[in-house]
């Protein structure tokens, strides 16, 4: 009698743990979403740190105005002044050979 009772205890506890366990999120993100650049802000100067060489640049405000476009950079590191008093930017970043990315920034 009395082990039937710890049988049904520990069944119990199994399946409470497989329960948890299967609708935990994995521990790491998927590694292909990581972004190969580091955007860095002091005031109104942006720095954008990379782990590729960049190619093009492109940064306009949230109403649309372009404040920086340059093409052809080939550099790992491309810093730039803000001049406009707009908090809200977004930032287009792309790679030798690869799909661009777009960011949102804030200053």
């Amino acid at each position: 009698m009395m082990l039937s009772s710890v049988r049904k205890i520990v069944a119990i506890i199994a399946i409470v743990c497989l329960t948890i366990l299967s609708q935990a999120q994995p521990l790491s993100i998927e590694a292909g979403n990581s972004k190969p650049y580091k955007i860095l802000t002091s005031g109104k100067q942006i720095t954008v740190k990379s782990t590729k060489n960049i190619r093009n640049i492109m940064v306009w405000t949230a109403s649309g105005h372009r404040i920086v476009e340059q093409k052809d950079v080939n550099e790992l590191t491309f810093s730039f002044h803000i001049n406009v008093s707009e908090r809200v930017f977004f930032l287009m970043i792309q790679f030798d050979g690869s799909k661009p990315y777009t960011e949102k920034i804030g200053i």
